[in-house]
């Protein structure tokens, strides 16, 4: 059986630290501090909620 592909998120250098991100995330993977922020890839389950929320457009995601 072939693994399933893995939605990865990655807040880009767009990114405002305005906090959206954080405050939408649900299993708190997004780590604060200065701009960009960084999604830690063990914690995300790829809900993909940071990306929508976000007000920039700073969050990518790659599909993979």
């Amino acid at each position: 059986m072939a693994d399933r592909p893995v939605t990865r998120y990655f807040i880009t250098d767009r990114c405002i630290a305005c906090g959206t991100c954080l405050a939408v995330c649900r299993q708190s993977c997004i780590a604060g501090g200065r701009p960009p922020f960084v999604i830690r890839d063990s914690a995300c389950v790829q809900c993909g909620v940071c990306a929508e929320k976000c007000p920039v457009r700073a969050i990518v995601t790659v599909k993979g």
